[in-house]
């Protein structure tokens, strides 16, 4: 009888075996070992989302696109682009977006959306422009399906350009700079904007302008630039 309460109690004290789906598993296992820092051999996914509006609990994700950067240098081979089924439609939208509610373009369901993102990003480190938003928005994509949170580190443009800047009191240095303002201050085309591809490469060539200075002029490692 003892014999049988130790073998019980020996399996009640398991590691429970996780329920998560194998394709989660396999971007979890990437982030086992801490990838060293560094701007020129890190690779980095530059995203930008498209949204049915910017309510965290009942807006939706239309459209994720993201290009990678690898070496300094945008890897146009290799970039990103999905468009997720409309569960939710917000016409006032479709002025910013263009994104119709029957338009004849390939979607998928959230879940399919989030497994081909999470292959495509990998363990890099994701740069987005005022990145709280689309990591939200991405994040709840995930949290309806029961899984936890990317868990890639992040870097936003809007810090990096802030920190290029000369503090002055007569420049407003905190302020929520657009990509518009940043694009048209580094003379960039903005010929594709408000589409998730064309907003993630000005975002890309915002990214390779601001750490060129930041490093630099201003000496500043990778690391860093994470506690701007």
């Amino acid at each position: 009888m003892l014999s049988f309460f130790r073998r019980n109690k020996s399996k009640n004290t398991e590691t429970p075996k996780s329920y998560y789906p194998d394709y989660w598993e396999r971007y979890a296992a990437l982030f086992d070992h801490e990838p060293e820092l560094d701007l020129q051999t890190s690779r980095f996914v530059v995203l930008d989302t498209e949204t049915t509006g910017f309510d965290y609990n009942i807006d939706r994700v239309l459209c994720i696109g993201a290009v990678e950067i690898v070496n300094r240098q945008i890897n146009v081979s290799n970039t990103f682009e999905t468009y997720i089924r409309q569960e939710r439609f917000n016409e006032k939208t479709v002025e910013i977006h263009g994104i119709l509610k029957h338009e004849r373009i390939v979607t998928f369901s959230e879940d399919e959306a989030i497994q081909q993102f999470l292959a495509y990003v990998g363990n890099a480190i994701i740069v987005a422009h005022h990145a709280r938003f689309d990591m939200t928005m991405i994040n709840e994509m995930l949290k309806r399906k029961g899984l936890p949170v990317l868990k890639n580190k992040v870097l936003d443009t809007v810090n990096l350009y802030r920190a290029t800047r000369i503090k002055s009191n007569f420049i407003q240095y905190d302020k929520p700079y657009t990509l518009d303002e940043i694009a048209e201050n580094y003379i960039l085309d903005v010929s594709d904007r408000h589409t998730a591809a064309g907003d993630a490469l000005i975002t890309a060539l915002i990214f390779l302008k601001t750490t060129a200075i930041l490093s630099n002029k201003k000496k500043l490692t990778l690391s860093k630039m994470f506690n701007l």
